[in-house]
């Protein structure tokens, strides 16, 4: 089926900054939204999970104001939402809360008939490369790869700062504090250029574990001298330099992990690739903001674990990748597979799936 001209789809990013909301309308024509607004503080988690409640409690507000100040209000008062899409930071893990109560809510409140709840990595992946199959790897303060050949999902890592996450924004500042640290102590492997850097942002060395030990977000903390360890390899440093070609290093790996073609086909079945075409790649996420001494290194690694793929930019980022889900699950043509914790659909013309 595909919807009324005057239809309008929604999508959603929710991560550890607030959350983001984007109204755009239902019809084919580019994904550009009519529309965005950010509420911004971010959803709380408890012991179900994602606070479904608290994410409803911010984002209903938000739906009332863009349609208002976009003349989307039918003359009935309310607006024909086709479809909804939330990308959620930890819906992977922690969405329960928010498949079980999302659905209903939507539908009482918006009458959405059509949603999409997906994880961080998979709108950041439709941002990036819509519906095509390839891989993307999504860094920021963490860092997480998803591939598909549009049958089934592959992930690697993702796992956070102290089980994972190689080559992420904390895993990067806690090597260069480390380095830092091996200096102060006169260790080998450590780095003075580091540890000047460690003691203009953070104070005295020995003040450190006090600093960062009883802090919350210790992994947004790590992940803020990782810009300090890209200086440094910049001006030089060799240290800096090791631990920037060891993150590039861990990200290809987890690239190659997922890509399509990386796998052994099942009996009878072709590899997305494999026929000579390059598998597309694409980076997306602040961590690559960091320039050439990490993006040096790294199209080195993907090049050397990854000949057969090609490095494209892009398209968009994890908002655009909702909408673009939204868009897709209005007018029937959700392409990227399903999956009951990574992109769990629910259409209530065809069921839950």
């Amino acid at each position: 089926m595909t919807p009324g001209a005057g239809a309008y789809v929604i999508g959603v990013d929710s991560g550890g900054s607030g959350l983001r909301v984007a109204l755009g309308t239902a019809s084919a024509g580019g994904p550009a939204p009519v529309a965005t607004t950010e509420c911004p503080e971010p959803v709380r988690t408890g012991p179900d999970g994602i606070d479904a409640d608290h994410l409803l409690g911010q984002l209903l507000p938000a739906v009332d104001r863009l349609t208002r100040d976009a003349g989307a209000l039918a003359p009935d008062g309310n607006v024909c939402v086709a479809a909804l899409a939330v990308g959620a930071a930890g819906m992977a893990t922690l969405g329960g809360h928010l498949r079980a109560r999302l659905p209903q809510a939507l539908a009482a409140s918006l009458g959405v008939r059509r949603l999409a709840l997906a994880a961080d990595g998979v709108t950041a992946y439709a941002g990036a490369l819509g519906q095509r199959p390839g891989a993307v790897v999504a860094g920021g303060t963490g860092m997480i790869a998803l591939g598909t050949d549009l049958r089934e999902w592959h992930r690697a890592d993702g796992w956070g700062h102290l089980l994972g996450d190689s080559g992420g924004g904390a895993w990067i500042g806690r090597e260069g504090l480390d380095a830092a640290l091996r200096a102060h102590d006169g260790r080998r492997g450590g780095s003075p250029a580091l540890l000047a850097r460690l003691r203009a942002v953070f104070g005295p060395a020995p003040e450190l574990p006090g600093l960062l030990y009883p802090r919350t977000d210790r992994p947004a903390l790590l992940a803020s001298f990782a810009p300090e360890v890209a200086a440094c390899a910049a001006d030089g440093d060799a240290v800096a330099r090791s631990v920037l070609r060891r993150a590039a290093a861990h990200i290809a790996e987890a690239a190659a992990a997922v890509c399509p073609e990386a796998g052994i086909p099942q009996a009878g079945e072709r590899a997305v690739g494999s026929g000579g075409e390059p598998v597309e790649v694409a980076l997306t996420g602040g961590l690559f903001r960091m320039g050439d001494p990490l993006l040096g290194p790294l199209r080195e690694e993907l090049a050397r674990q990854l000949p057969h793929a090609a490095l494209v930019p892009a398209s968009g980022d994890p908002l655009a990748g909702s909408l673009l889900l939204a868009r897709a699950l209005a007018r029937s043509d959700l392409r990227l597979p399903a999956h009951p914790t990574l992109l769990h659909v629910v259409d209530d013309g065809s069921g839950d799936h």
